[in-house]
Order: C-alpha cells, then sequence, then structure tokens
C-alpha cells in the first residue's frame, strides 16, 4: 500500500488541476447555455445552418438544444476529451516515470513482484479516475438540474458517465501498455495521447462520411457518444468489446512490465 498512496502524492497535484478544469468546464458551458435559452428553437435552427464538417466537430449530433439535457449532451463529448487524455497520460506516466526519472531502483529494492507493482501503480490510477468522474458526475448533476425546469436529469447524467468511465480505463490502459512495451520511457506520454487523438480524429470523420462507418470498432468514442447514450442507452456490445479491450490491454501491460529491462 506504500506504493499506493506515493503514487496518489505524486499525482494528487495533477488531479486536482485537472478537476478545477473539468468544473470550469460545466459550470461555464452550462451557464452559456443559461445565457442562450431565451432564443427559444433559434439555437436549433442556428446549428442545423452549420456546415456539416462543423456540426462533426462540435460534436452536435440531433441534440435539441431547447432543453438543458440537450444541451449537456453537446458539452459531453468536451468532457469525454479531458476524461481521456487525463486518463491516457496518467497510464503512460505512472508506468514509465521510473524509468523516464531514475528511480526504477526503489522499486527493484523492495521484496514485491512487478506484477504487484504494476497493481498498486494501477489501483492508485483507478482511484484517480474514479475521483475525476465522481467530480464530474455530481457538478453535472448540480448544474443540469439547475436549469432543467423540473426534468429529471441524473439518470441520463449518470449513464453518460459511466460511458465516461469506461472511455477512461479503455485509455487508462493504452497508456500503461505502451509504456510497459517501448524502450524509450520519455515518449510514452507523447505517444499514448497521439494515439488518443487518432482515434478522436477517426469518430470525427466517420461522423461525415457514411462510408467510414465500418470503422467505428476502431474508434472508443464511438462507442459511447451522447446522443446514442440519451436515445438508446448504453449499447450491450460496445461494452462487451470494451471490457475485452481493457482486459487484453491489462494483461499486455502486466506481461511487457515483467520481462522489460529497466532503466536505473
Amino acid at each position: 500500500m506504500n506504493i499506493v498512496i506515493r503514487e496518489l502524492q505524486a499525482t494528487r497535484k495533477s488531479l486536482i488541476i485537472w478537476c478545477v478544469g473539468v468544473l470550469f468546464m460545466v459550470f461555464a458551458g452550462m451557464g452559456k447555455y443559461a445565457g442562450m435559452t431565451g432564443t427559444g428553437q433559434t439555437i436549433n435552427e442556428l446549428m442545423a445552418e452549420m456546415p456539416e464538417s462543423l456540426q462533426a466537430i462540435m460534436g452536435s449530433g440531433g441534440f435539441d438544444l431547447t432543453k438543458a439535457i440537450g444541451y449537456y449532451g453537446l458539452l459531453f463529448l468536451y468532457l469525454a476529451m479531458m476524461a481521456t487524455i487525463h486518463a491516457v497520460m496518467l497510464g503512460a506516466n505512472i508506468v514509465s516515470k521510473e524509468e523516464r526519472d531514475k528511480t526504477a531502483e526503489f522499486l527493484l529494492v523492495k521484496p514485491i513482484s512487478r506484477g504487484k507493482v504494476i497493481t498498486l501503480k494501477l489501483t492508485a490510477s483507478l482511484i484517480n479516475l474514479v475521483t475525476f468522474n465522481l467530480v464530474t458526475l455530481v457538478s453535472s448533476i448540480v448544474m443540469v438540474q439547475r436549469y432543467a425546469q423540473g426534468e429529471a436529469v441524473s439518470g441520463d447524467i449518470g449513464l453518460l458517465m459511466i460511458g465516461m468511465f469506461f472511455l477512461q480505463l479503455l485509455f487508462l490502459v493504452v497508456g500503461t501498455a505502451i509504456a510497459a512495451i517501448i524502450k524509450r520511457p520519455k515518449r510514452a506520454a507523447s505517444i499514448s495521447t497521439g494515439v488518443l487523438l487518432l482515434t478522436f480524429i477517426l469518430s470525427i470523420a466517420i461522423n461525415l462520411n457514411d462510408k467510414l462507418g465500418i470503422l467505428k470498432f476502431i474508434t472508443p468514442f464511438k462507442y459511447y457518444e451522447a446522443e446514442q447514450i440519451l436515445n438508446e442507452g448504453l449499447d450491450p456490445a460496445y461494452l462487451t468489446i470494451s471490457i475485452i479491450l481493457i482486459t487484453v490491454l491489462t494483461a499486455i501491460t502486466y506481461q511487457s512490465y515483467k520481462k522489460k529491462d529497466l532503466n536505473i
């Protein structure tokens, strides 16, 4: 447990900054909605007149922006992007930082296996993700409910946060797997973030071109789109794929880290 506490202390400042950032996004986003409520249907008409490419980038989809939960669905894309960037960088750094900072011997001299080291690091990472997700959940419910005019929104936001949590887990283990595989620890975070950006850009490209729809299984951002979750709920097929990917990437992390020659 000393390693868990050590990792939590090391990531505390970063977690606080990210949580403040997501709080600002939620409060500022819903505050902007409050300023636009008087325009009524004009908001939807304005979005409909925008080029499809811009709508895809903004993630406007088929939301009814006159409703608080519809506007939050538009905001969710950016919250998910923040959550996944935090997760993938956390995963990459928490595994690679011992080599990067030349402190690997701190772990090697302890009477614990490399497998347990990864388990404890993943435990600390999971605590970080849960904290981030709960901050987003609570702030979202408070702000959306404030402008929902009596409409129940907690259930919808809860489903969106479950989807976001699976995205967080997916990109966390993408980061840990890459960090455990590559020989240059300083590049782990940049490569992991690059993978995330590629999958995000691919999700936008799929929105722009229906012929690319078959590629939707490659990008997790298509698994948990706000429009689909709000209208149909979480897709069991995507949940199953997510669990399989998380399991495989976690196994790769363990196996690669056990065999890796650590630079000390």
